[in-house]
């Protein structure tokens, strides 16, 4: 601990900030701050970041220097302090010549304990020299992730606060950030020259009580049903009193035309974006936070240090550039840790119009949220002109922009559960839950319908793992394909494995749905890739368990679009297929009585329905209504594990019914 500050001396300082208690993580990043003298702190939007420095500020002598990009969040924390009797000033564009001198003025000497400064002041020769005579006690860099050139919002003004640092030497230095991965966590601590050994709190990233949805809709009247949807859901009606939504918009001139039909229909609903005037996203921003708005459909400009614990759904009408961009935008939902939802919409256009976007360097921190949107615009909306256009990327830079978008793409592709593979994403495997039940994979998963059979899936994902075992710290995911396929291939040749049983095991399966469910094994945890410059891929604990059937997969199949006949003479050539769903009266009958007994079994076993049976397997029974173990694995899904556990109640259910029509 600092030795000018003691633990009473942090307690009463929290009470002079109005604060009852610290919230989980707070204090641990306050006193590895003072005791280490540097600190990278990476907590979700609205995690209590900014109290982990303005509390020391307010305790320390001198002047604290907070580096903030945003205007909006810095007035918001300046009006706070002060109303709690600290001393604090903002530095940015939006003053006038003689308010910034004042400011300075008083800046020099050294009336404030906080002062709040744009990045682009830092170019400004007289403003350093001027830090330089303040010796602030403590340097808080916030967005930290913005001075990383492989993060998903990077700021070139950002890379001046490293030389700013070495000049100022101050005592303490934090950063923090709401998104970054393990990669943009190097990184931060390496551009502002802070050692490799430095504090890094990663913490709070897991949202239980936001639910986790991706759509994919084929045009405009799907997209504004399923707003709609959402929005009922979520707020019920407009004016019911029960929070607030921000709908984000592609680009400026649609989130006018969705205010504009959302109002329509009774919300109160305003746009923001960036080509409003400042007078009107003023405006606009205090009536969201004066709950005077229900709703705001806005570009990613919208929602940076807004102070409203009561938005109830993020809604995004098209995807952000990243898995970080999302989950930063959507963790605005929820903050008073009630339900929430979180939806984000996409269509098979966004792969071609985002990459167009990233090659035209459009991509950026204002990116399409700031009006540039590419040709074709989506939805047919009339481009909007820009005075100058960006500068081309490196493809470097665009091959890595991309690589950010597929991942989402991939997450938005689901599998398992969203969550969780957020959650590895930020590399936050400690807060995995193994399904958080609210996200739209674990509901379809947890559901009493028959979107899979799960015999089945749980068979093919341990085939599928057996082929990553085989080519573990070997080969990557096409070798693993291959393998699973049993095409010939010089390396399966060379190693043997060509010769394993694994060869050829889903042979009857296409390579794009192979490796579209070993992308699924990835994002669910149970297959990882090593480091350097030729990564292969690696068999995870988890995913050994999978494999051995020693855990349930709990993943769903990519979308199953070829025929896969079975072999004449199959034990199962007996049950019908899965699309004839049409029961007569008296199997309807048999039907509802299995699903009252699945029911009652999966309760009192505290299981998932589908874990006891599958409404396909339950409507193969209602059909053949077997007497016997032997006639019962006729049905679908129904194998001598599943008989022997469950056999003998299926058929008692079956045996209590009328005769069949």
């Amino acid at each position: 601990m600092d030795e000018g500050i003691s633990a009473a001396a942090l307690e009463q300082g929290l009470h002079q900030l109005g604060y009852d208690a610290f919230r989980p993580g707070q204090r641990e990043a306050i006193e590895a701050l003072l005791e280490h003298g540097k600190a990278l702190l990476v907590a979700p939007t609205g995690g209590g970041k900014s109290l982990v420095y303005q509390l020391p500020a307010a305790l320390l002598p001198g002047t604290t220097l907070v580096i903030s990009p945003l205007v909006s969040l810095m007035q918001d924390q300046v009006r706070a302090m002060e109303e709690r009797g600290i001393a604090a000033t903002f530095l940015a564009a939006t003053l006038d010549a003689d308010e910034m001198r004042r400011r300075l003025a008083r800046l020099h000497e050294g009336v404030y304990r906080l002062a709040y400064v744009a990045p682009e002041r830092l170019a400004y020769p007289g403003f350093r020299a001027l830090c330089e005579k303040l010796a602030p006690p403590l340097v808080a860099i916030d967005e930290a992730h913005c001075i990383s050139e492989w993060g998903h919002d990077f700021r070139p003004d950002y890379l001046q606060i490293g030389a700013l640092l070495e000049a100022l030497k101050p005592p303490r230095v934090l950063a923090c950030t709401a998104t970054a991965t393990p990669f943009v966590r190097d990184e931060i601590l390496a551009r502002l020259g802070l050692p490799e050994d430095t504090p890094q709190l990663v913490r709070g990233f897991a949202r239980p009580s936001l639910a986790l949805r991706a759509l994919s809709v084929a045009g405009a009247r799907e997209r504004e049903a399923a707003v709609d949807a959402a929005l009922r859901e979520a707020l019920d009606r407009p004016g019911a009193g029960r929070g607030a939504a921000i709908v984000y918009c592609p680009t400026r001139r649609s989130t006018e035309e969705e205010a504009e039909r959302l109002a329509a229909r009774g919300w109160r609903c305003d746009a923001y974006h960036a080509g409003l005037g400042g007078p009107q996203r003023t405006k606009v921003q205090q009536a969201f936070s004066a709950r005077e708005l229900e709703v705001v459909a806005a570009t990613n400009a919208f929602g940076m240090g807004i102070d409203r614990s009561d938005v109830r759904a993020v809604i995004h009408l098209a995807p952000p550039s990243s898995i970080e961009a999302y989950y930063q935008e959507v963790g605005r939902a929820g903050r008073d840790d009630q339900p929430a939802l979180g939806l984000m919409l996409h269509t098979a256009a966004d792969l071609p119009l985002r990459r167009r976007l990233i090659e035209g360097g459009g991509d950026g921190p204002s990116g399409s949220g700031a009006g540039r949107s590419p040709s074709p615009v989506p939805w047919g909306l009339r481009r909007e002109r820009s005075s100058s256009a960006p500068k081309p990327p490196s493809a470097d830079v665009v091959e890595h922009k991309w690589g950010l978008f597929l991942e989402l793409m991939r997450w938005a592709e689901g599998g398992s559960c969203r969550h969780d593979a957020i959650l590895r994403y930020f590399g936050d495997e400690a807060e995995t839950t193994g399904g958080c039940g609210r996200c739209d994979v674990c509901r379809d998963l947890d559901a009493g319908g028959d979107p899979q059979d799960e015999e089945e899936a749980t068979l093919i994902v341990r085939k599928a793992l057996s082929a990553i075992a085989r080519v573990h710290d070997r080969f990557g995911l096409t070798a693993a394909v291959k393998l699973l396929r049993g095409e010939a291939d010089p390396r399966l040749q060379r190693t043997g494995l060509d010769q394993t049983p694994t060869f050829g095991v889903l042979k009857e399966r296409s390579e794009e749905w192979l490796t579209q469910l070993l992308r699924r094994c990835v994002t669910a945890g149970f297959v990882d890739f090593s480091t350097g410059d030729r990564p292969v891929v690696r068999l995870t604990a988890q995913g050994r368990a999978v494999m051995k059937d020693e855990r349930a997969p709990r993943l769903k199949l990519p979308p199953d679009t070829q025929a896969r006949p079975r072999a004449a003479g199959s034990r199962r050539a007996k049950a019908l297929p899965a699309g004839e769903d049409a029961l007569s009266a008296s199997e309807q009958t048999a039907f509802d009585a299995l699903r009252t007994w699945r029911l009652e079994t999966a309760r009192v076993e505290a299981v998932p329905p589908y874990v006891v049976a599958s409404d396909r397997t339950l409507r193969d029974l209602a059909r053949l209504r077997p007497r016997s173990l032997g006639e019962l694995q006729q049905a679908h899904g129904i194998g001598p594990a599943k008989a022997d556990r469950y056999g003998a109640r299926m058929l008692a259910v079956l045996a209590d019914l009328p005769a069949a029509e």
